[in-house]
């Protein structure tokens, strides 16, 4: 016997008697079939793993920030954004495209709802968007400390150009409106339409 024979037989021996061949055709493909159902703990170790890259990716803070007052306002321009473009978000002039409810949500849900919905509208060209968050009666309120941290949080994304509190009609102090800049794709398709109508 050949040493190739007993280093076969000696695997076959150590795999031991229930361990049959694959078939052609029909197990191939149920292996097949299996390999490309992932299972349950494949896809929550894979949906963890997104959560972390998202997390690592996610720059925003959700250290202590000084709480606002529950029924003070809030709004903010970036330098160069005119004061026409936030007074006309004040009175709800550009409609929402997209809105985010972060109501009964921890904090640290709320930083990564955050994010990615900003993250998700700007790469889809939306420019304005609301954040529905609540609102509190003391500062010290769940749905109060939730808009402290948006208002820190607004700030720390440089696509956002300008937010603030809501119109009553629209949410009030519980919503807050967020005016975001155009992408460059975005940009780039303004001036090819420009362009076609001098041309």
């Amino acid at each position: 016997m050949s040493h190739a024979t007993n280093d076969h037989q000696a695997f076959r021996d150590a795999l031991g008697n229930d361990v049959q061949p694959l078939r052609k055709g029909r197990d191939k493909a149920a292996l097949a079939r299996a390999q490309a159902s992932p299972s349950e703990a494949q896809l929550a170790r894979r949906a963890s793993a997104q959560q972390a890259g998202d997390d690592q990716r996610d720059f925003l803070s959700d250290e202590f920030v000084d709480l606002l007052g529950a029924h003070d306002p809030i709004e903010f321009r970036r330098d160069g954004i005119q004061i026409g473009v936030l007074e006309r978000l004040r009175h709800g002039g550009y409609a929402a495209e997209a809105r985010l409810h972060l109501l009964r949500m921890p904090v640290i849900e709320c930083r990564r709802a955050v994010f990615g919905f900003l993250r998700d509208t700007y790469e889809h060209d939306l420019r304005s968007v609301l954040i529905v968050h609540g609102r509190s009666r003391d500062d010290d309120g769940r749905s109060n400390v939730v808009r402290s941290y948006l208002n820190h949080w607004l700030k720390q994304f440089e696509q956002v150009q300008a937010f603030c509190s809501a119109p009553a009609h629209q949410g009030g102090l519980g919503a807050t409106f967020v005016m975001l800049r155009k992408s460059e794709r975005a940009r780039a398709n303004n001036r090819e339409r420009q362009q076609k109508r001098r041309g």
